[in-house]
């Protein structure tokens, strides 16, 4: 059976954990995200969608984003955002039915 030392020792190293995580996440060194499924019962589709995301390197990339029946590319910079292009989203069966041009 542990002792009170040694409880005691434990709890000191799970605060200690704790505490630099979180002087982690302040600094902007670590992130905590939990993974929580995306449609559960009874929850509405998202509107939003991150369709994909290109690094261009060091904190600059491209994001291709889904709203509302429209495709938006967002430049982000580390002076902050920008929309790029601006076009209607389309479905894989117009696309399929078109040839794949646009």
């Amino acid at each position: 059976m542990p002792t009170l030392s040694q409880s005691l020792a434990v709890l000191l190293v799970l605060a200690l954990l704790g505490a630099l995580l979180w002087l982690a996440r302040r600094k902007g060194l670590a992130a905590l995200a939990l993974r929580l499924p995306r449609q559960g019962y009874g929850r509405a589709p998202r509107q939003i969608r991150v369709i994909e995301r290109l690094p261009l390197g060091g904190p600059h990339s491209l994001h291709l984003i889904a709203c509302g029946g429209r495709l938006i590319l967002v430049a982000v910079s580390p002076g902050g955002c920008k929309a790029l292009a601006d076009f209607p989203e389309v479905s894989a069966e117009a696309a399929a039915a078109s040839g794949g041009a646009r």
